[in-house]
């Protein structure tokens, strides 16, 4: 389980901190998603998942205003009993009394926000997502080619670095060499990152380490890229019939679940692997549009031949 320190939240939003003097340095976020706890309020706390960040917003700031002062400490003092991460008071709304007591007694901390209700947990909730996400590390070369992200993976040693050099060369960004972090931000929707130790770098076998964002500028890199393709590379072998030539066959990997598309590659002496990936990003770009040229030969034979039986 992956967890966000609750420090990085609060820098990360700029959230005016209430209760200084209650220690959050050693706090954390463990849920992606966010509560609003109107229901709870009221008294009803079936299914009430207390360890999610709560935030209070303008419906249950205007609710707490209509209790008198015993009924408003009472729900309070409930909410406050559930041992709950923090709360987060949007709109730069009054912070409460009582919230205030319990705070302290409890220790939970207060936030507060000038975002509307809407707004804050909307971008909260990508943020968790991103923080929280399934991850793994995988060997390749990610690279956004067109748009797409496609990863190049294949034995060590086979030329995916090299292929990302041309790449670059030919205008195109890094965002990964050798180690790429791999999230989970959605159902269908894998982001790709590099470890920060060796962020914009490529080693080169005989040459070394190489910084492209210093030797190619900021324009050359970029930090995250969703991953759209797949190009595994692997040495040509003159006995293997099954390499797809014509693209009507589709093969998939498996990422954390998601079925990505992933287009192999034979390599041998001539074959120019980065202008290879560029074709495979084009033509995984004009799929999603619509357009898918094996298809569309395919049934122009089937109506070639059947116009000639006739």
């Amino acid at each position: 389980m992956y967890s966000a320190k609750l420090t990085k939240i609060v820098e990360e939003f700029q959230l005016e901190n209430i209760l200084p003097e209650v220690d959050i340095s050693n706090r954390v976020i463990t849920r992606k998603e966010v509560n609003r706890p109107a229901l709870q309020l009221t008294g009803f706390y079936h299914r009430f998942d207390n360890d999610r960040l709560q935030i209070i917003g303008r419906v249950e700031h205007s609710y707490l205003q209509t209790l008198d002062e015993p009924a408003r400490d009472e729900a309070i003092c409930h909410l406050f009993e559930c041992h709950i991460p923090c709360l987060i008071v949007c709109k730069s709304q009054e912070i409460f009394p009582e919230m205030l007591f319990y705070g302290k007694k409890y220790e939970i901390p207060i936030f507060r926000t000038c975002k509307t209700t809407t707004d804050f947990a909307a971008e909260m909730i990508l943020w968790l997502r991103g923080e929280l996400a399934d991850r793994v590390t995988m060997h390749g070369v990610l690279v956004d080619i067109y748009g797409e992200g496609v990863l190049i993976t294949g034995a060590s040693g086979i030329g995916k670095s090299e292929t990302a050099l041309e790449l670059i060369k030919r205008g195109h960004r890094l965002i990964a060499d050798d180690a790429v972090e791999i999230k989970k931000i959605a159902d269908q929707t894998l982001v790709g990152t590099c470890p920060e130790l060796i962020q914009y770098l490529i080693e080169l076998r005989g040459i070394g380490i190489i910084n492209v964002k210093e030797l190619f500028g900021i324009g050359a890199v970029k930090q995250i890229k969703s991953i759209d393709l797949v190009v595994k590379l692997e040495i040509w072998d003159g006995n293997n019939c099954s390499y797809d030539r014509l693209g009507l066959s589709e093969e998939y990997i498996e990422i954390l679940g998601n079925k990505v598309l992933c287009n192999t590659i034979p390599i041998r002496p001539g074959r120019n692997v980065a202008v290879i990936c560029e074709s495979a990003a084009i033509s995984n770009r004009q799929k999603k549009m619509g357009n898918n040229t094996a298809l569309e030969l395919e049934k122009k034979i089937m109506q070639n031949n059947h116009t000639e039986t006739k």
